[in-house]
């Protein structure tokens, strides 16, 4: 299928593929979407992956910056099925004497639960959930001078430090550490990195200010609501369409390819051999082991406030999640794998028969990993909420290989679009002018753009904006 006569041509239909599709819609232009897959979504895609009528997200689950995005939240998703639903907690860090950690909307009662702490982590995370919207509007976008100068500064000196750095020198107690800990851990860096850090706060900060929420349904429902809004403002999208090459595409204006560096060569053969160099240097960042399990009642955990939450951290200490971090990007595995894991049926039933449950788990494994995980993950679970084995009617375990064959995205299972390391945080995934390309007509619209990996639609969303300026003459919001 060709690109037929539209002004532009979006390559991928993962949330920044739609967001960059809407945008171009929005503005007037016509837009065709080619999907390879037999659905769209990416990574957000929901399927019987255990048992029947057990419903599984293959990858995204928990939508923290979806539900802060500033361009996500202006659309009317929830009135085309993508409701989001919240958790009493948005997150339970079980610790080794019984007890857990609770991250909840208030920043007061996530303090309170923190001893000695309090007073600290109050003025840490209050001041930012305060600001989300400035904060979000600044880090969701480009690096460049702030329109908020004092907001930045106060986050930067703190997000530029190690995820390790901050926790030792704000917080005495191991309970603070470990949650700011686990939060950080979501950044696939070592915790000794500089700006690991940021991830604790803005995932913190999110947690105040807009939840931890998960999509009723799961998150097909999100990826249909983005499609089902396109299409009303008269986008198109064709599934099973790969595209093979970017010349099968020269009837459009633009293309835009929610695709990462790796892809884009493969795309593009004929591009400026200085810019395929700077392309293929691009880093990625640790693989996933991802598991899901079908079970015949909740987890039994020992902490029964981790009943209250539908993420769940599982690593303890600050420091053994520092050394599973730093394990996964020096090329190991860890025996204790630092564990993100959702029960998304505690508030969402509808994802499996009546009175079972449906269970995801990852751990960070090096990139392109064929290490099995299966064991050390259930064993972290079995840590802290002994008897889970015997709840398990059913298992799948997706390895970063496997996760790639679903998304080619996912590279060596890397689900951040590349390594969020201080370079390509700020040069992504080189140092040209964001979204852009050596081809005039030829823009990137993925993770591998700023601001990176999450489901938030930003990447696609700016790279519009930047080819509606530069493509089709419309003034740029942005500059002005």
């Amino acid at each position: 299928m060709g690109a037929g006569p539209v002004d532009a041509v979006v390559v991928g239909s993962g949330p920044n593929g739609l967001a960059a599709a809407i945008t171009l819609a929005r503005a007037g232009r016509s837009v065709l979407v080619r999907e390879a897959q037999s659905t769209v979504g990416g990574g957000m895609r929901t399927l019987e992956l255990t048992l029947p009528g057990f419903r599984h997200d293959l990858c995204a689950t928990v939508h923290p910056l979806a539900a802060g995005s500033p361009f996500l939240r202006a659309l009317p998703l929830a009135a085309r099925g993508a409701e989001l639903a919240h958790s009493p907690a948005c997150l339970a860090h079980p610790l080794d004497d019984g007890s857990a950690v609770l991250l909840r909307r208030s920043p007061e009662e996530t303090a309170a639960g923190l001893g000695a702490d309090a007073d600290a982590y109050r003025r840490l995370f209050a001041p930012l959930a305060a600001r989300w919207d400035d904060l979000a509007g600044e880090i969701l976008r480009p690096f460049r001078i702030p329109r908020r100068p004092v907001l930045m500064a106060t986050f930067g000196l703190r997000a530029l430090r190690s995820a390790r750095g901050l926790a030792r020198a704000r917080f005495r107690g191991e309970p603070a550490r470990a949650l700011v800990a686990g939060l950080a851990a979501h950044s696939c860096l070592p915790l000794e990195n500089a700006a690991s850090a940021s991830f604790a706060l803005v995932l913190g900060a999110a947690a105040h200010a807009v939840g931890w929420p998960v999509v009723r349904g799961g998150s097909v429902r999100l990826a249909g609501a983005l499609r089902a809004h396109l299409e009303s403002l008269g986008g198109a999208v064709a599934v099973d369409a790969p595209v093979r090459a970017l010349d099968e595409l020269r009837g459009a204006s633009a293309v835009l390819c929610d695709v990462t560096p790796r892809q884009l060569l493969a795309l593009a053969p004929d591009l400026p051999e200085g810019y395929r160099r700077r392309l293929a240097r691009f880093r990625y960042g640790p693989g996933v082991f991802k598991m899901d399990w079908a079970l015949d009642a909740p987890v039994p955990w020992k902490a029964a406030d981790c009943a209250l939450a539908a993420t769940v951290h599982l690593g303890g200490t600050l420091e053994e999640i520092a050394a599973s971090e730093r394990a996964a990007w020096t090329g190991s595995v860890s025996e204790r794998p630092f564990v993100i894991l959702v029960q998304p049926t505690l508030v969402d039933p509808s994802r499996a028969p009546e009175g079972k449950h449906t269970l995801w788990a990852y751990c960070h494994v090096p990139n392109g990993s064929e290490q099995d995980m299966t064991a050390r993950i259930e064993a972290q679970i079995e840590r802290f909420a002994p008897g889970f084995r015997d709840r398990i009617l059913a298992r799948a375990a997706h390895g970063p290989a496997a996760l790639a064959r679903h998304n080619e995205n996912l590279v060596g299972g890397d689900i951040n679009g590349g390594a969020a390391n201080l370079l390509q945080l700020v040069a992504r995934p080189t140092w040209r002018a964001p979204y852009t390309t050596p081809r005039r007509n030829l823009y990137l619209c993925s993770a591998s753009t700023p601001p990176g990996g999450g489901v938030h639609g930003m990447c696609g969303h700016l790279a519009a904006r930047t080819a509606l300026h530069r493509t089709f003459g419309v003034p740029d919001p942005g500059s002005s």
